[in-house]
């Protein structure tokens, strides 16, 4: 896969993410996607990444802005630069308590791109920066 062709669908991904598409984010995976969670598990396949995006639509609602993307020259390897603009709908396992607080958070991601599509997504922001806003 190019540069270009990479760039083109971690846009595609980044898109729907935006959208609220969550069939179109999950067009753009593997059937057997490994999803590294911040200061998670790794999770296998696109059931389970359907069912992490259940869960991130319950908690929360996010917009992800000032999106860079790059890409290897070989077109292998992508990453992807963003700031989440959020809100707490719903407290999470093991989280502070929502109450529809507003965060914006720097966050970052990693990806593996195989036969045209995405094989492995990691993420990473700070979650104790998140923490802060959400308690206040």
């Amino acid at each position: 896969m190019s540069q270009t062709a990479t760039l083109a669908l971690l846009n595609r991904y980044y898109t729907a993410f935006n959208s609220g598409d969550w069939e179109g984010m999950l067009a753009c995976l593997s059937d057997d996607v490994a999803h590294d969670i911040n200061q998670g598990a790794r999770q296998v396949g696109k059931d389970a990444f359907r069912t992490f995006l259940a869960h991130m639509e319950r908690c929360y609602a996010e917009q992800l802005r000032n999106l860079v993307l790059m890409a290897s020259a070989d077109g292998s390897r992508g990453s992807a630069e963003f700031v989440v603009h959020g809100e707490y709908l719903a407290t999470d396992e093991g989280l502070p308590e929502a109450k529809g607080q507003r965060y914006v958070l720097p966050a970052g991601a990693f990806f593996a791109i195989e036969n045209g599509l995405i094989s492995r997504v990691t993420v990473y922001y700070n979650l104790a920066d998140w923490e802060a806003q959400v308690i206040g």
